[in-house]
């Protein structure tokens, strides 16, 4: 198979969310009205490959979709957002993953995923496109397809020696040999908590968990605190990085548009620091917007905000 080559390579899930805005959660067996609803694009892996490609990363997604309509708007969609389509496979006899997603009125989410053809994304599939990530400089990684495609893909990327970002989302336990194997680690608080054993209520508590992820090698944490900013430890030496101040309205896709801001920014040559700055504007103006990949900004926005 003849791959065109790619600085940037994310393995991750397409889906298509349907979202509800509402003033609050439901209680168990209770009925609520929505403010509105719409349907987009999302899923982490798909939003991340979206960031990249509108902040400017030259960049290129392995993922499955299904064979209907939805998966083929989705790569088509990808392709507009100068996403690399090569290694998306619409799956025969499956649906397109659909994630059903509440929004209340302060901007928190809740959310169901059906995987659907994000679990054809296995170990086999990923090893198609061995030379696709051996040529990366970056492999960004998050966990909505199954955990066999992430393990295969960053063992492959480790031994050619590519940077290897994984977003460990959904929260889950992972195993010493898959962080061992990890650069840059980007949790959220709850992330970092089910990884650590750290509930973090404060930088105090941040600082710990990070030193807890350290200890598995992996030299940079960044643990995004919301409206705070995200904890930047390299190497054991941990700084706060301030969040910009925004009126958010849905925080949908703010992980994902931060890292693929954060990937895009360390490609052109940025610091950490100044990487993670950058990828904080990115995701200030994506909780600005509703939905996930509707809400992702373009360069010049990101720029023009800084």
């Amino acid at each position: 198979m003849k791959n065109n080559f790619y600085s940037l390579v994310i393995l991750g899930s397409a889906n298509v969310d349907h979202i509800l805005n509402v003033n609050d959660f439901p209680l168990s067996g209770q009925t609520i009205t929505a403010k509105n609803y719409k349907v987009a694009f999302g899923g982490k892996g798909a939003n991340q490959a979206v960031a990249a490609g509108r902040s400017g990363a030259n960049v290129s997604f392995i993922a499955c979709v299904g064979d209907d309509d939805a998966g083929k708007n989705i790569k088509a969609q990808l392709q507009k957002d100068h996403v690399d389509v090569q290694a998306i496979q619409n799956t025969t006899g499956q649906l397109t993953g659909v994630a059903l997603i509440f929004v209340n009125q302060h901007a928190d989410n809740f959310i169901g995923i059906h995987a659907g053809a994000n679990a054809a994304l296995n170990a086999e599939y990923v090893k198609q496109y061995t030379d696709l990530i051996q040529h990366a400089r970056i492999l960004l990684l998050q966990l909505e397809t199954p955990m066999e495609s992430v393990i295969c893909a960053a063992t492959i990327a480790k031994h050619s020696g590519v940077k290897i970002i994984l977003n460990p989302a959904p929260a889950q336990t992972l195993s010493p040999d898959l962080l061992k194997m990890i650069d840059i680690l980007t949790p959220n608080e709850t992330e970092a908590e089910i990884l650590t054993g750290v509930k973090i209520n404060n930088l105090k508590d941040a600082n710990k968990a990070a030193q807890v992820l350290h200890d598995y090698g992996i030299e940079t944490i960044v643990i995004t605190l919301g409206a705070q900013g995200v904890w930047l430890s390299d190497k054991g030496y941990g700084q706060l990085i301030p969040a910009l101040k925004v009126n958010a309205i849905d925080s949908i896709a703010a992980g994902d548009t931060f890292n693929g801001a954060f990937a895009t920014a360390l490609l052109e040559g940025k610091s950490n620091k100044e990487a993670a700055e950058f990828a904080n504007a990115a995701a200030a103006i994506a909780v600005t917007r509703h939905g996930a990949q509707p809400s992702i900004p373009y360069r010049s926005e990101i720029d023009a905000f800084l």
